[in-house]
Protein backbone atom coordinates (compact mmCIF):
# COMPACT_ATOMS: atom_id res chain seq x y z
CA UNK A 1 0.00 0.00 0.00
CA UNK A 2 0.96 3.40 -0.91
CA UNK A 3 1.67 5.63 2.50
CA UNK A 4 -0.27 8.91 2.21
CA UNK A 5 2.80 10.74 3.78
CA UNK A 6 6.72 10.57 5.45
CA UNK A 7 6.86 9.96 8.97
CA UNK A 8 10.38 9.66 10.33
CA UNK A 9 10.38 7.83 13.79
CA UNK A 10 13.28 8.21 15.74
CA UNK A 11 14.84 5.44 17.95
CA UNK A 12 14.49 5.90 21.65
CA UNK A 13 16.57 5.33 24.36
CA UNK A 14 14.71 2.76 26.84
CA UNK A 15 15.14 4.74 30.15
CA UNK A 16 13.95 7.99 28.16
CA UNK A 17 10.80 5.97 27.08
CA UNK A 18 10.26 4.47 30.25
CA UNK A 19 9.80 7.99 32.01
CA UNK A 20 8.04 9.36 28.58
CA UNK A 21 5.50 6.61 29.30
CA UNK A 22 4.18 7.95 32.81
CA UNK A 23 3.19 11.34 31.17
CA UNK A 24 -0.08 10.43 29.83
CA UNK A 25 -0.86 8.38 32.48
CA UNK A 26 -0.37 11.45 34.81
CA UNK A 27 -2.55 13.91 32.43
CA UNK A 28 -5.20 11.37 32.09
CA UNK A 29 -5.03 11.66 36.12
CA UNK A 30 -5.33 15.14 35.84
CA UNK A 31 -2.25 15.99 36.81
CA UNK A 32 -0.23 18.20 34.57
CA UNK A 33 2.78 18.53 36.86
CA UNK A 34 3.46 15.36 37.17
CA UNK A 35 3.18 15.04 33.53
CA UNK A 36 5.75 17.80 33.13
CA UNK A 37 8.38 16.18 35.56
CA UNK A 38 8.30 13.16 33.73
CA UNK A 39 9.15 14.80 30.44
CA UNK A 40 11.81 16.83 32.24
CA UNK A 41 13.86 13.74 33.35
CA UNK A 42 13.36 12.01 29.47
CA UNK A 43 14.94 15.52 28.58
CA UNK A 44 17.80 14.95 30.97
CA UNK A 45 18.06 11.57 29.09
CA UNK A 46 17.68 12.72 25.68
CA UNK A 47 17.93 16.38 25.45
CA UNK A 48 17.44 17.11 21.82
CA UNK A 49 14.42 14.19 21.13
CA UNK A 50 12.10 16.27 18.96
CA UNK A 51 8.97 14.56 20.49
CA UNK A 52 10.11 14.44 24.04
CA UNK A 53 10.37 18.43 22.97
CA UNK A 54 6.95 18.82 21.76
CA UNK A 55 5.12 16.55 24.80
CA UNK A 56 6.53 18.47 27.03
CA UNK A 57 5.79 22.31 25.29
CA UNK A 58 2.21 21.08 25.05
CA UNK A 59 2.29 20.20 28.68
CA UNK A 60 3.44 23.41 29.07
CA UNK A 61 0.73 24.65 26.90
CA UNK A 62 -1.85 23.20 29.02
CA UNK A 63 -0.12 24.91 32.21
CA UNK A 64 -0.51 28.55 30.65
CA UNK A 65 3.43 28.92 30.07
CA UNK A 66 2.86 29.92 26.57
CA UNK A 67 6.74 31.21 26.49
CA UNK A 68 7.87 27.99 27.44
CA UNK A 69 5.40 26.24 25.23
CA UNK A 70 6.55 27.85 21.78
CA UNK A 71 10.28 27.52 22.72
CA UNK A 72 10.19 24.27 23.42
CA UNK A 73 8.11 23.74 19.73
CA UNK A 74 10.56 25.79 18.44
CA UNK A 75 13.31 23.74 19.79
CA UNK A 76 11.43 20.39 18.34
CA UNK A 77 11.43 21.75 15.00
CA UNK A 78 14.81 23.08 14.82
CA UNK A 79 16.28 19.56 16.18
CA UNK A 80 13.16 17.34 14.04
CA UNK A 81 12.42 16.26 10.36
CA UNK A 82 10.41 19.29 9.72
CA UNK A 83 7.93 17.23 7.82
CA UNK A 84 5.10 14.98 8.77
CA UNK A 85 2.75 14.47 12.08
CA UNK A 86 5.29 15.73 14.66
CA UNK A 87 6.17 19.17 12.25
CA UNK A 88 2.50 19.89 12.43
CA UNK A 89 2.04 19.73 16.16
CA UNK A 90 5.21 21.61 16.08
CA UNK A 91 3.35 24.37 14.53
CA UNK A 92 0.38 23.93 15.91
CA UNK A 93 1.16 24.69 19.72
CA UNK A 94 3.41 27.43 18.41
CA UNK A 95 -0.01 29.05 16.76
CA UNK A 96 -1.84 28.40 19.95
CA UNK A 97 0.74 29.71 22.19
CA UNK A 98 0.80 33.24 20.12
CA UNK A 99 -2.95 33.09 19.82
CA UNK A 100 -2.92 32.65 23.92
CA UNK A 101 -0.54 35.43 24.37
CA UNK A 102 -2.90 37.59 21.51
CA UNK A 103 -0.47 37.57 18.99
CA UNK A 104 -2.83 36.88 16.07
CA UNK A 105 -0.81 38.19 12.95
CA UNK A 106 2.26 36.13 14.56
CA UNK A 107 -0.32 33.33 15.03
CA UNK A 108 -1.46 33.53 11.52
CA UNK A 109 2.14 32.83 10.56
CA UNK A 110 2.78 29.84 12.73
CA UNK A 111 -0.14 28.62 10.91
CA UNK A 112 0.72 28.70 7.59
CA UNK A 113 3.64 26.98 8.45
CA UNK A 114 1.38 23.91 9.09
CA UNK A 115 0.78 23.01 5.76
CA UNK A 116 4.92 23.04 4.67
CA UNK A 117 4.79 19.63 7.01
CA UNK A 118 2.85 17.39 4.89
CA UNK A 119 5.21 15.75 2.11
CA UNK A 120 4.14 12.41 -0.02
CA UNK A 121 4.79 9.41 0.71
CA UNK A 122 6.95 7.23 -1.35
CA UNK A 123 4.74 4.97 -4.35
CA UNK A 124 5.76 1.28 -4.23
CA UNK A 125 5.32 -0.66 -7.30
Amino acid sequence: ADDPELNVHPLRDPQAEDRREKAPRALAAGDASAAADALNQALLLMPDDPAVLQERAEVALLQGQYDRAEALSRKAFDVGSKVGPLCRRHWATIEQSRLARGQAENAASAKAQIASCTVPGLKRM
